[in-house]
């Protein structure tokens, strides 16, 4: 799916199956393949969607805003009834600046751990000084590990696998993207005034800040619940797509079924 934005730039997207919509958007370093394992158990009951960030589309310029963001969602909303947003990570962010932006076209929510501000500014400076020395794989490691919250092991590993040269330009984006959230700064006030039905998703093993960051969402937001999965982290969209796609289902099947009959949630 394409679809022309505001400003002209091309939102692009995977578009399958059919029923109930729902818009997916990835998190940090992803693309549109990313929740695909999560999509394929959905697309026989449900039209889905997986949104190509703008961030990481590397055939875009940089530097990109929420707000540019934001017009992408909307482009490719606007060829869709009143889709369910899914947004993962800072995808989460997005989605929700997508609801400020356009509450009415949307039917509900399901954030899984987004990394919303609370408090602090999640910051980046001295992985964004590693990259400028040159060194991408330094710089995933150090974000990761002092803004992400995996542990030091995890955060060599990856650093290590992500920061060859080909994906330079990933890093970069993940920390452009990293600057864009803190760019928005403590938005829980607003967040607040959202009067749709969402799902909020943690995994009992993901770094404890994002836990806390669901806690400060669960509080603000209006009409919401909230779902632990066991023995999942920050990425069950790989690890367990099938227990994802069944909370999904569940969300669209009895919190918002309770409101096309006239329930409430």
């Amino acid at each position: 799916m394409r679809a022309t934005a505001i400003d002209r730039s091309v939102a692009e997207a995977i578009d399958e199956g059919h029923g109930t919509p729902i818009l997916v958007i990835h998190g940090g370093m992803g693309d549109s393949t990313a929740w695909s394992r999560v999509t394929d158990q959905l697309k026989d009951r449900f039209r889905t969607v997986r949104l190509h960030r703008r961030q990481y589309r590397l055939d875009l310029p940089r530097p990109i805003t929420m707000a540019d963001e934001v017009e992408h969602v909307a482009a490719i909303t606007a060829e869709l009834d009143r889709p369910v947003l899914v947004g993962h990570s800072s995808g989460g962010v997005l989605a929700l600046e997508a609801l400020l932006a356009e509450p009415e076209s949307y039917a509900g929510a399901v954030l899984y751990e987004p990394p919303v501000v609370i408090g602090e500014p999640l910051g980046g400076d001295q992985a964004r000084a590693a990259l400028d020395d040159g060194n991408p794989g330094k710089a995933l490691t150090i974000f990761l590990r002092e803004v992400v919250g995996l542990s030091p092991a995890a955060s060599t590993l990856a650093g290590f696998v992500m920061g060859r040269t080909h994906y330079r330009d990933r890093v970069i984006r993940q920390l452009d993207d990293s600057d864009a959230i803190d760019a928005l700064g403590n938005r829980l006030p607003v967040y607040a005034t959202l009067d749709v039905p969402m799902l909020l998703i943690g995994g009992d093993r993901s770094p404890r800040h994002l836990s806390e960051r669901l806690d400060a969402l669960e509080r603000a937001l209006p009409r919401t619940r909230r779902l632990l999965m066991h023995g999942q982290g920050h990425n069950a969209e790989r690890e367990a797509p099938g227990r994802l796609a069944a909370a999904i289902a569940r969300f669209i099947d009895e919190d918002l079924g309770k409101l096309r009959h006239g329930g409430t949630t």
